[in-house]
């Protein structure tokens, strides 16, 4: 079972605006948070610009990249936990570029081989922009989405609809949610050639359905990561259907996303997790 804290970082500086904070602030700070996670046994963090709302559906400003490179290889550097990153919110190249770049080991992409409708924005899949920079510098793990958080998924809904109200549909003798499914983790892992696949909720903080992350599991060959949503009360429902989880919220101070991390919940939740895993 892997348990991956989640680094919100804050507002991150740009060639257009200006840092909530100085970048050796935000440096100390995420690697003290990582730090804490190493010594309570988290197995790794994920490096991410949460503070960047409202996001860019791809970030390109080479201050923003810039300065997550720097922070997250100082959090590798100075830490032995296995290192992610995430660019919200679909900035998979940049964020796998960041990660060749300072040693971190695998990225979290929301949208591989889907086209979701977000607050961003239509947000096109990021696999074949991946291919070239995954072939020439291999060995970086893709964590990739599957009808994640804040969006809907174009891709799901339409293949839905058209097989499992069409001629088309009835010619293969119906089309069910568990079949759909099938074919996006297909997607996922024959074309994305995803590494692990991550369930969320409808947004951050909230898990997903349990059944849902039993039907992934059912038909996936791949890792399952519960994305969202965890806390030491829920987190029994999902332990037999999940590989890992990502906690974000949970072990925040106040349970609040972006908010400090709080050692006293992330110590809560991992023994919550251990325990669990015992029985």
């Amino acid at each position: 079972m892997e348990i991956i804290g989640v680094i919100h970082l804050p507002r991150l500086p740009s060639t257009t605006i200006r840092s909530e904070r100085r970048i050796e602030e935000t440096i100390d700070q995420a690697v003290k948070e990582a730090s804490t996670l190493e010594r309570l046994g988290y197995d790794g963090v994920i490096i991410e610009n949460y503070g960047d709302k409202p996001y860019m559906k791809r970030v390109s400003d080479p201050l923003t990249i810039a300065s997550l490179a720097v922070i997250t290889r100082e959090v590798v550097r100075n830490t032995s936990l296995k290192v992610g990153v995430s660019v919200l919110r679909n900035s998979g190249r940049e964020a796998y570029s960041i990660a060749v770049a300072s040693g971190a080991r695998f990225v979290r992409i929301n949208s591989l081989v889907e086209t979701l409708i977000t607050d961003s924005g239509f947000i096109e899949p990021e696999a074949p922009n991946l291919r070239d920079l995954s072939v020439n510098y291999p060995g970086i793990e893709i964590y990739g989405d599957i009808l994640v958080k804040h969006a809907v998924s174009l891709t799901a809904l339409s293949r839905y609809n058209y097989l499992a109200n069409t001629i088309l549909g009835s010619l293969v003798m119906g089309y069910t949610l568990s079949e759909m499914l099938r074919d996006l983790i297909q997607d996922l892992t024959e074309r994305a050639f995803v590494h692990k696949i991550i369930v969320t909720g409808l947004k951050t903080g909230s898990p997903p359905n349990p059944g849902l992350v039993a039907a992934v599991k059912k038909v996936s060959d791949k890792p399952v990561i519960l994305g969202s949503g965890a806390d030491p009360s829920n987190i029994k429902n999902y332990i037999k259907h999940i590989d890992g989880v990502i906690i974000g919220s949970y072990i925040k101070r106040d349970g609040k996303a972006g908010n400090p991390l709080d050692e006293n919940r992330a110590r809560i939740f991992i023994e919550t997790v251990k325990n669990l895993l015992k029985k």
